[in-house]
């Protein structure tokens, strides 16, 4: 069945068209995914699906009895009250009137004075009056269904179980299409899978916008594109739906390079058409004059981002080291008996609910927090960049450039200076778009100014909490690739599952109740390992070898050289065997060994690690010569 239908809709704040012309339908059951770089139109078409904008031109068309709801993208810092009154807010008047009962239920069960006893009696008279009994167990189902606290208040509850709430509201009426925008932004991987699965069993249909692309990936059955104004379809999984788009921009960049030839050539013609002769073919010459208006009107797709990292000049090979740290806020432990060395080029993801307490272990390892219990060593040489801290800086009412650069028009790169404008046009500004304040700037256009200004700043440890939050695919794309290539210390917080896999190489997992335990790899490696019982390995403590200052200038012999030499080598090996046999345990049929064959299996590790441990003791001594 058909529920909405656009046809023709152009919506324009200035040139070009926001939505130029664009038809678009939607049919109950499905859920389609709206896809398109920030700035493209995506939540203003979803503002004219739920008749909050109107088009400038074309017919919007709901069929009849179509409910249409939608989830904001952000909390709404106006809503108050108890998950039972912001839910029933979503039924409107009806909704008032079992709001006051359940507020007068609550009023008797305090005070069972006669005066509220017979509020709560002319209240029942008037819901029984318009049938709302119904109502009120609508409310008290979906409470019960999406496990909430019906007298919580909605102030003190987490950014996500917050985002629960509103998706209750928006569904207490029953809608037929629900809208959502950018539904995972700022929820944590335990949030986003039950978000997940509540919506793959409900029934109606679904447009949603989102980066996320575990998400889209898990949920989607058609992509809908915002390209240059216009809308592209695509019946596929998200992995099918990158392959198209490519083969159609090659397409497209095919078409172009054969139009840009043929006018190349005609306007060669006209031009030597001039000389040679009088009068010239009339059709030619319109035809020409069409082709060179098709030119004007050719929307290039906008380019790519350029971020590049400055890189620092290198770290000391210890960049932290914390030993049975502990730290509560109160009596709640945040972090508990942690141990952890970090050395120069790890890349690690922290994994953990909203609130558990992944930015205190950041500012602990970073020396902004000192450990109530244990003690941490930080390294030398740290020139350390700290992706958040940037968010309380951008001043809303200041230009993007003037937050970038603080009024000057050039900027120190490295050993190089560059305009302000050029800089930010690598990150996708345009030079209009670099004068105007930073207010009207999206979601993720803020967070690509914010990595503007990162960026400006050499760095041998970058330590980012959420950086994927509101960017576009592509350049979550670049910034994979940037932070895959970087050869400094990574200390990523994000609920990004895809991005974790893609980037880190090994992950800190809070377990609860302050237990942080290290797993090797990204996400879905996590998964894998944390179904194995875990022996908790012990801390080994780094091996201080003091060399006297006469022996450092010793010069080695030529069997130490040899032996230095080695090293390299024979470490790569050793993490490799590492790897091999770790993924062995990993393993389901590590469980169908023999007793005697799966003890070899975890000798064979151990030692291997203990071997590890002294090459690396073994080279720090040999190389101080």
């Amino acid at each position: 069945m058909q529920l909405i239908n656009l046809q023709g809709i152009t919506l324009s704040y200035g040139q070009p068209p926001l939505l130029d012309g664009v038809d678009l339908s939607l049919y109950s059951g499905e859920r389609a995914c709206l896809i398109g770089r920030n700035g493209a139109g995506k939540s203003s078409l979803l503002k004219i699906l739920c008749a909050q904008i109107k088009a400038d031109e074309g017919s919007f068309k709901v069929s009849s009895g179509v409910k249409i709801a939608q989830l904001e993208q952000t909390v709404p810092e106006n809503v108050q009250g108890t998950v039972f009154e912001v839910i029933a807010e979503g039924l409107g008047a009806q909704g008032a009137l079992i709001q006051r009962f359940h507020q007068l239920i609550q009023a008797v069960a305090n005070d069972p004075n006669p005066q509220v006893l017979n509020q709560l009696e002319v209240c029942q008279t008037e819901i029984e009056r318009v049938d709302g009994w119904d109502i009120n167990q609508r409310v008290e189902s979906i409470i019960t269904k999406m496990e909430l606290d019906t007298d919580a208040q909605l102030s003190s509850l987490s950014g996500g179980y917050k985002r629960r709430v509103l998706l209750a509201r928006a569904l207490v009426c029953q809608p037929d299409l629900l809208l959502l925008d950018e539904p995972t932004n700022h929820l944590d991987i335990e949030s986003i899978q039950w978000l997940e699965q509540f919506l793959k069993k409900w029934d109606g249909a679904l447009l949603f916008v989102s980066h996320d692309r575990s998400f889209m990936e898990a949920l989607a059955t058609r992509f809908i594109e915002i390209d240059r104004g216009q809308l592209a379809e695509f019946a596929c999984t998200y992995s099918e739906y990158l392959q198209r788009k490519q083969d159609l921009q090659n397409t497209e960049d095919r078409h172009n390079a054969l139009f840009d030839k043929r006018l190349s050539q005609e306007e060669r013609w006209i031009r030597q058409g001039i000389k040679a002769r009088r009068t010239r073919n009339e059709g030619r010459v319109r035809a020409l004059e069409a082709m060179r208006r098709d030119y004007a009107d050719r929307r290039v797709q906008l380019g790519t981002a350029k971020m590049d990292i400055q890189q620092a000049e290198r770290s000391g090979k210890i960049v932290a080291e914390a030993q049975q740290v502990s730290f509560k806020y109160g009596e709640e432990n945040v972090v508990k008996d942690f141990s952890i060395v970090i050395q120069r080029g790890e890349k690690i993801g922290l994994i953990g609910r909203n609130g558990v307490g992944k930015t205190t272990l950041l500012k602990l390892l970073l020396g902004q927090l000192k450990p109530q219990e244990g003690q941490i060593k930080i390294g030398t040489n740290l020139n350390i960049a700290y992706f958040d801290q940037y968010r309380a800086l951008l001043d809303l009412q200041k230009s993007v450039q003037d937050n970038l650069s603080g009024g000057q028009d050039m900027l120190q790169i490295g050993a190089k200076t560059r305009h302000v404008i050029s800089y930010l046009q690598d990150f996708l500004f345009t030079p209009e778009r670099c004068r105007q304040p930073v207010s009207v700037l999206s979601g993720g256009e803020r967070n690509r100014l914010l990595l503007a200004k990162l960026f400006l700043q050499p760095a041998n440890v970058l330590v980012l909490d959420e950086p994927t939050n509101d960017l576009d695919i592509d350049t979550l794309d670049l910034l994979e690739e940037l932070l895959i290539d970087y050869s400094g210390t990574l200390l990523l917080v994000s609920h990004d599952r895809c991005f974790l896999n893609n980037v880190v190489t090994s992950t800190l997992v809070f377990d609860g109740d302050g237990k942080i335990n290290a797993y090797v790899g990204g996400y879905d490696d996590w998964l894998r390992q944390r179904q194995i019982p875990r022996v908790e390995p012990k801390i080994a403590t780094p091996i201080a070898t003091k060399v006297p200052a006469a022996l450092a200038m010793v010069k080695l012999s030529y069997r130490e050289q040899r032996e230095l030499d080695a090293l390299p080598t024979q470490i790569e090996d050793l993490e490799l065997q590492i790897s091999r046999l770790s993924k062995e345990l990993c393993d389901a049929q590590y469980y169908t060994l023999k007793r005697a064959q799966g003890e070899q299996l975890e000798g064979e590790l151990k030692l291997a690690q203990e071997t590890l441990e002294a090459c690396y003791v073994r080279w720090e001594l040999l190389d101080q010569h």
